[in-house]
Order: C-alpha cells, then structure tokens, then sequence
C-alpha cells in the first residue's frame, strides 16, 4: 500500500491546477479516496456535524448485505445448471466455477461501463466522482437471468446510467432507481432475454428430457386460464427432472431458477437485517411492502375468481424478485419517500400493486419492477401529502 501511495503523490501534482492533466482530476481524486481515506480535516472554526457514516461507507454497507445474495446466486446457478442437465450430484467446487463464469462476467460488465460513463461525465462536468454506482453497479447483475448477452447488460447499464441518473443531475437527483431502470429497459427492448421460458444457463448442454424453464409466476398466469389449482401446479412441477422445484421450502430457500440474485428469500431477509440493524435500509418500508402483498394476496381469496386468485396469500412473499425488490429497490434513500408515515403508505401500495399485476397483468408477470418504478414517481407526491396534513394539523393546534 505504501508503494501505491508514493506513486498517486508523485503524479498528483500533474493533475492539479496548472498541470497538464488538470482537467483529469476529479478521475484522479476518485481513485484516490477509493484506495485512501482522504487526508483533508475540518476546520478550526465554526460548528461541525462529526459522523462515522459518509456515502463511500453508505453504499458499502449496502453492498455487503448484498453479498448472501450474490454468493448464494453463483452457486444456484451453478446448481441449477447441473439439475436441467441431468446432474443433481455434481460436485460443490463445480457448481460454484459455472455459476463464477457466468455471473462474474455480468458484474464485470457492470461495473465498467457503469463506472467509465461516470469518470466521463465527472471530467465534462468538473465535479467529484460519487459512490453512488457501487450499489448500482452490483445490483444490476443481481437482477439478471444468467443468460444475459453481456452486450445487452453494457447497453442497458449505459442507458441506466445516463437517462436515468446523469441526465437528472447525476448522484442523488435520479427520479427513478437506477439498477430497475436497466432491467425495465432490457425487460421491453430484449423481453425473449428477459422473460423468456429457459431460466437456467445450459452452455453448450442440451436439457435432459421433461425439462422446462418456466416460472412460479408463468405457471400462475396459466392456472389464470386453465383453472388449474396453483399449489398443485407448483407442488407437482419438475417431475422428471427436480421433482418438487417450486415448493414453498424450495421457493423460500431459492433452490429454483431466476434472476441472479433475487431467487432467495432467506438470503435477501438476512441483508434486510444487515440494513436495518445498521440503519441504513427503512424497516418500515421493507415490511409494509411484505404487509402490502401479503394483505392484497389475502383480498384477492376472498374475492376468487380464478385459480392464481385463488393462491395461498403466502406464496406471493416467496415467488418472483418481492424480496429482493422489498429490501435492495424500495428503500432506495433516493427514490423512496423520505416522510415517516409517507414510508408506510409508499411500501404498502408497492406491495399492494405488484399483486395486482402480477395477478390481472400476464404480459407483466414480474409485478415488483412496474410496482417500485410507478411508487417511485409518486413519491414525492406522497410526502408533499403528508407534511401538508402535518401542517394542517399544527395550525389547527396553534394558538395566537
């Protein structure tokens, strides 16, 4: 560390006002503080607000309740691989070297094209590079199938990046969260890629017999149709292959196919906990989006009407990317309503609404994305309601 701390000093000067590499400094201090803590100090005068927390240790938090996801989400895919292949027995150090191949890739891809657009606009605009993107640019690859073109995940985290963020002001100003927007653009332009039946990496293997790539949302949208019990559709899919795929413990655990890393409740429940426990996710908001699907889950019983109707309200908690999208998309500090009792009523209409699509909508099935995209919009509209009633109230209460 020593040795790299000499070279950024014996270059630094290049970089600063009057070298010839001025205009490249905001590129030279963001390698800098991310390899350093900075060595800048308040000053001696004035009140100062002293606080362990900053963005670059915000945003790494984040990433490190993001990690169960990740790691249980290279070697799912691994395993789901050897499963589709006829496998089941395949060694552990296997699973997890094709579930690397492929996801590492994905991340890779992210990350660069992610972070290159931001040295780019930092040095176009002369302002510091942020760490916003370092959630971002993991939770990109995580709500990705496997087989995603790694040209189509460098278009949409192009398109992210720059219509969704920087085109608003860059870190912080974005109306819409980042790393959905990339999945929504990919979602409609590439849908066969996105939603298609085959969920599993197969490389160059050919499936065994029996086996189908479908969703616990697709086989919902067709007992829609059919008539056919859903827990029974479930309970009795991937019979030759992996018999009992889609149980609840199976759906719970994530032992099936998907996205990267949304596939697994438990994993995304222990970053909920890493997030609330250090205060930086909204408990209130995780839990009214779980309380939101749950409650309109238990509606749609009582109404019946059809069979997905009909489901177990409980079901809807494991299937599909609700967890993942409760804990890591919804409590986006930037996008989400920032009022307390704005937080409650924003969880609970996401929640409310992903049923909702998923259950009305079957071109949508993945009702999660649309949910947090549409709440994202309306929540400033939310607190604007809620501090006005604050107000009111106060008024009221007022005396002259």
């Amino acid at each position: 560390m020593k040795f790299l701390r000499n070279q950024l000093d014996n270059v630094k000067h290049s970089f600063e006002k009057g070298g010839k590499l001025e205009k490249y400094f905001y590129a030279y201090e963001a390698l800098e503080t991310f390899l350093f803590a900075p060595n800048t100090t308040n000053g001696e005068k004035g009140s100062q607000i002293r606080d362990a927390i900053d963005l670059k240790r915000l945003m790494m938090t984040v990433i490190v309740a993001m990690i169960p996801c990740l790691l249980f989400g290279i070697w799912n895919v691994g395993h789901q691989h050897f499963l589709a292949i006829g496998q089941p027995d395949a060694a552990l150090g296997d699973k997890i070297l094709i579930g690397s191949l492929q996801v590492i890739p994905i991340i890779v891809v992210s990350y660069g094209v992610g972070l290159g657009i931001e040295f780019v606009f930092a040095i176009l605009r002369k302002h510091p590079i942020n760490e916003g993107f370092l959630v971002t640019g993991m939770l990109i690859p995580l709500v990705m199938p496997p087989g995603i073109p790694l040209w189509q995940v460098g278009v949409a985290t192009a398109f992210a990046v720059i219509i969704g963020k920087e085109a608003f002001g860059g870190t912080g100003m974005n109306v819409v969260n980042i790393a959905l927007t990339a999945r929504a653009f990919l979602y409609f332009a590439y849908p066969t890629d996105m939603s298609g039946s085959v969920w599993t990496y197969l490389g160059d293997e050919k499936a065994v017999a029996g086996y189908s790539g479908a969703t616990p949302l697709s086989l919902g949208a067709d007992a829609a149709t059919t008539g056919a019990n859903m827990v029974d559709s479930m309970n009795s899919f991937g019979a030759g292959w992996n018999e009992g795929v889609f149980t609840f413990s199976n759906l719970f655990m994530g032992l099936r196919p998907g996205s990267i890393g949304e596939t697994s409740t438990l994993m995304c429940l222990i970053g909920a906990f890493i997030l609330i426990a250090t205060g930086v996710g909204s408990w209130k908001i995780i839990v009214s989006v779980f309380g939101g699907a749950y409650a309109m889950g238990l509606l749609l019983n009582v109404l019946g009407g059809n069979a997905y109707m009909e489901m177990p309200a409980h079901y809807h908690l494991v299937i599909g990317g609700l967890a993942f999208g409760a804990v890591f998309m919804a409590t986006d500090p930037v996008t989400a309503s920032h009022t307390e009792t704005g937080k409650w009523f924003y969880g609970l209409l996401i929640g409310m609404l992903t049923v909702l699509i998923r259950v009305f909508n079957p071109a949508y099935p993945e009702g999660i994305m649309l949910a947090i995209l549409l709440m994202n919009i309306f929540a400033p509209l939310i607190d604007y309601f809620v501090v006005s009633a604050n107000k009111k109230r106060r008024l009221q209460r007022a005396t002259v």
